[in-house]
């Protein structure tokens, strides 16, 4: 049986900050990111020097991320 193989396209719609930068170059960011067209979303993902290939990570939408920023304080007992 083939695999079936499909292109995911996205545009950055916002850079918000960098995470952390290895020493290859690669950089965890936070960013506004529109995949294959949809609405954007807010992505926290490693990303290549010229954004040409990504890795794994983790998309949130605006109510998911206020969720988090209200749970943070309380996580990291600030």
């Amino acid at each position: 049986m083939k695999e079936k193989s499909y292109r995911v396209d996205w545009e950055v719609i916002e850079e918000i900050v960098v995470l952390h930068r290895s020493q290859g170059g690669w950089a965890k960011e936070l960013n506004l990111i529109s995949w294959n067209g949809d609405n954007p979303k807010f992505d926290v993902r490693w990303w290549n020097p010229d954004k040409t290939r990504v890795g794994k990570g983790f998309t949130f939408t605006k109510e998911e991320l206020k969720i988090l920023y209200d749970t943070l304080p309380e996580a990291l007992h600030i």
